[in-house]
């Protein structure tokens, strides 16, 4: 029954599908044939008018071409005057071509002249004005000339003086800090050897005297404190010879650019200056 019951619903929804199907068929081929007549009637009115504008321009162009057949036999009548008048005009020109000639030929020479001639002018001019240019600068070469000279020998007779001042400036010096740095060096010779002196000395003493633990540490301290003053002395004395050395140094570099600035070489001085090395180098 259940079986029975199913096909026949599905038999009545197979109909309905049927007739549905039908249905929107119809209708799709009526919007279809509504179409293709919109098209056809659209289609008919676009050639009709492709038709009738095509028709007009082909009578313009008949119109036309009519018009430009009268205008070529006009030209065509126009042309037979012209080359009449045209073989006229040569036999004319035959007889006017030698005396045309001979006026070229003069014109042709005269134009040369005259283009020489303003050439020429116009050189002339140039040359006049430069001329006037190259004396003026001739007269202003010359005052620079007078005054470079008289600046020359004024700078020259600086350098000379420089030379002389620096050269005479070297030798105090040189002579000076080495008479300064062999004090200084003897006192630190002497300064050395006087601790050393001290030194065995109070070695020997202590050698030799038999002091308790106490007095020798006093003693030590003591002279612990003398050797740390006799260093800072013989620090001070380096210092001091370092700055002078320094000062030395210093004075041959500004020398050496001095003379560099005026044009004179180092190797003409006659002697080599001596350059002091810090203490410890």
């Amino acid at each position: 029954e259940m079986e029975a019951k199913y096909t026949r619903k599905m038999q009545a929804l197979r109909d309905e599908m049927d007739l549905r199907r039908k249905t929107e068929i119809h209708e799709l081929e009526e919007r279809k044939n509504t179409q293709i007549s919109e098209l056809m009637g659209n289609h008919e009115e676009a050639f009709g008018a492709i038709k009738n504008y095509y028709n007009d321009i082909t009578a313009k162009n008949l119109t036309l071409i009519n018009l430009l057949k009268e205008q070529v036999e006009d030209l065509k009548k126009k042309e037979a005057v012209l080359e009449k008048e045209k073989a006229d005009v040569l036999l004319q020109n035959k007889g006017l071509t030698e005396p045309l000639q001979e006026a070229q030929e003069q014109v042709a020479e005269l134009q040369k002249k005259l283009v020489h001639y303003s050439r020429d002018k116009e050189a002339l001019m140039n040359s006049k004005a430069h001329l006037k240019v190259t004396q003026k600068e001739l007269k202003d070469l010359q005052w620079e000339h007078e005054v470079l000279e008289q600046r020359f020998s004024k700078v020259q007779a600086e350098r000379d003086e420089l030379y002389q001042k620096f050269t005479k400036a070297i030798n105090e010096v040189q002579q000076k800090t080495g008479f300064k740095n062999l004090l200084l060096e003897r006192k630190m010779k002497a300064l050395l050897n006087l601790l050393e002196q001290k030194e065995v000395e109070l070695s020997e003493v202590i050698a030799n005297s038999n002091l308790d633990p106490s007095a020798l540490s006093l003693v030590s301290h003591k002279l612990e404190d003398v050797l740390s003053s006799k260093n800072a002395t013989i620090h001070d004395l380096q210092l001091q010879l370092a700055r002078v050395c320094k000062a030395h140094n210093d004075m041959l570099q500004t020398f050496e650019a001095k003379l560099t600035a005026f044009g004179i070489p180092v190797d003409n001085l006659g002697f080599q200056p001596l350059s002091f090395p810090f203490p410890g180098q």
